[in-house]
This record gives C-alpha cells, structure tokens and sequence, in this order.
C-alpha cells in the first residue's frame, strides 16, 4: 500500500522521463519487492494464469526481471536491487490486511473462472500474486549471474534504497510507492520497471506509461514543509504502520493540519480519531531514522552466461535461444554502457 501522496504533488515538479538515456550512468538502487510484485502481476496469461515451468512453479518475476534489467542496462542505467528483510512490528497490521485480500482475490479468481470472466479473472489473480522465499532466491541467483548487484536490507526495502540515494551511492531510489520520499531519498523514480501500454482496467483502451522522477526538496518547497513535517503528514494520511490513518483525515485536511499546528505531536488528540492506538511518535522515528545497513558493495560485473543458462533454460525451461539472444544483448550493453558512462542529456527531461 504505502503512503497516498499522489493527491498532494504538484504536475510542475514531476519530470517525466521521455528516453531512459537521460539516466545514462546513473546507479539507481530499485525497491526489489516492488519491481517483482509488478513483474507478477503483469506477466500473465489472458485468464490470470502466471507463467509456470514444467513443475509448476512460477516464473513470471524471472521474466521480468531478466528483460526489463537487461533493457535498463541497455539504455546505460546501472541497476541495484534492494530486498526487503525482516519487516518492523509496526506493520503487522497491514502485513494481515494485505494477506486476507489476497485470500479474498484468490477466491474471487475462482468465481471469474468458472463464470469465464477473463478480464475479472486476471484482475484478481493479479491481487492474489504471492512472492515465496524460493522465489526470491532464484531472483538473487539471476541477479548474481547476469552481473547486476543487490543488496539485502535489514528490514524495509525502500528505506535501505533510500538511504543509499541519500549519501551518493546511488542517484534515486526506483519504486511505485511514495515511501521513498519519507525515507528522505532526494529521488524517487515511479514507473521505471512497469513503463510502455498499459490496458486501462475494465476498458478497451490503452495509455503509454513513462518513468517520472519526483525530487524531495522541490516537493518540501512546494508544500512548505520540511521532510519530519511530510513524515506527519503521511501518518495523518495512513502508512503501511498506521494503514488506517485518521478518520476524516485526507490529504488536503492532514497539509492543513500540519501547516496550522507544525507538528503532529501538537495536533489536539481530539482532532486524531483512529479505530486503533496509533504511536505516532515511534512511527515518525521509523521514517526518520530506520534500520540500513552500510555494510554492501556495488560491483557490476560482466554476464556470466552458463549460469544464466542453468538457471533459465535448464532448471526453469525458458526458451534456449531467446534467452541467448538476450544475453547478447546484455553482454553488449555491459561493454558499452556500464564500462564507461557518461551524462544523460537535458533534452530528454520533459515536464508532466
């Protein structure tokens, strides 16, 4: 879920990205979980059903993890994933949320089938999408042999990334989830792994997704706030540690409420009615300062391509020779791209 910040970010300060060049030699630390739930629930047959293996295990995150960095690389991006580790106490409440509406979708995938209802089957089957801890190896495993680096967070995924961004080891931090901004990453870029057409649900029409970059200081600038001041905001609004929020607390009433009382902590108790106790001060000291750790190397390294092989082909049954033509490709744009980079150019920016 994340923080719904959508409602409240200026068009004017949203870059949107035209051509992935502009990222040319740039590192950007990719929230793992995120990327692969996409890849989940994008990659799928007409009816919902994932791509499997002989065995019946899903392989659909593998797919999209392999063509999607490989077509990162190519356009000169350097690429590190970041995994979620043990999720904070805080977010248990909606760890539960999110598990029965997947046990909900799953059910409703069923009805949608029986019925032959394609369109409402994929939608459901794409709610109930699951990310098992084999699963996350493998990617691990194809990260390691395609070259690409990742990182294993101690806890949240995007606060790791964020912190990353934060002290220059990486230029933005990759996610569809506004949390970034909390963690105080100076960049967040949306749409890089999910960008092209997209069907619009329920309609028979198509939209072209572009990457779009949202930069901390001109958002703070334009809201008059300071990044513990976006923190309360987002608490007032619900978070994954408070998903309720405060009722009757939108985002316009929590900007108003921030900006007339300068911090949550001076907002009258009255004013914050939750159907739950919320600890907002232990909530705001996780944005602020969350466990990272400082302990990693980012090494990108040439493909090792048996490995990918035995891993795709033989253990995964990907097809042979398209999967030897990608990592021709990949081959080619580590030499070129990831050897020697250099700046994107300005012309490639375009405000939304």
């Amino acid at each position: 879920m994340g923080v719904d910040l959508k409602d409240l970010i200026p068009e004017d300060i949203i870059i949107q990205i035209r051509d992935l060049r502009v990222l040319r030699g740039r590192v950007v630390a990719i929230d793992a979980y995120n990327a692969l739930y996409q890849f989940l629930a994008a990659i799928r047959q007409p009816d919902g059903t994932p791509l499997l293996d002989s065995q019946g295990r899903v392989t659909s995150h593998l797919s999209g993890l392999f063509y999607r960095t490989i077509n990162l690389v190519e356009n000169g991006i350097k690429p590190v994933y970041v995994f979620d580790g043990k999720p904070p106490e805080l977010k248990a409440k909606e760890i539960e949320r999110r598990r029965a509406v997947k046990e909900e979708a799953v059910k409703k995938y069923e009805e949608a089938v029986k019925t032959g209802d394609l369109e409402a089957a994929r939608r459901y089957a794409a709610i109930a999408s699951k990310l098992t801890d084999s699963m996350v190896e493998d990617a691990k495993k194809l990260l390691d042999a395609m070259g690409i680096p990742w990182v294993q967070a101690p806890a949240e995924g995007e606060a790791q990334a964020a912190y990353m961004a934060r002290v220059g080891d990486a230029y933005a931090s990759a996610s569809q989830d506004y949390d970034s901004l909390l963690f105080g990453s100076p960049r967040l870029i949306r749409n890089l792994t999910i960008s092209g057409k997209r069907k619009l649900p329920r309609r028979e029409e198509y939209i072209e997704i572009f990457p779009e970059i949202i930069e901390l200081d001109k958002l703070l600038a334009k809201l008059g706030l300071t990044r513990e001041a976006l923190v309360d905001l987002g608490i007032l609004i619900g978070t994954d540690y408070n998903p309720d929020g405060f009722e009757g607390i939108g985002p316009k009433k929590a900007l108003q409420l921030v900006k007339a009382y300068g911090s949550i902590e001076k907002i009258p108790k009255a004013l914050l009615k939750s159907p739950i106790e919320v600890d907002v001060v232990a909530i705001k000291k996780y944005f602020l300062d969350p466990p990272v750790t400082k302990n990693y190397k980012l090494e990108w390294r040439e493909p090792d391509e048996k490995q990918v092989i035995e891993l795709l082909v033989r253990e995964h049954d990907f097809n042979e020779e398209r999967v030897k033509n990608a990592l021709e490709r990949l081959v080619k744009a580590y030499r070129e791209n990831i050897k020697g980079t250099q700046q994107g150019l300005a012309k490639w920016f375009t405000k939304k």
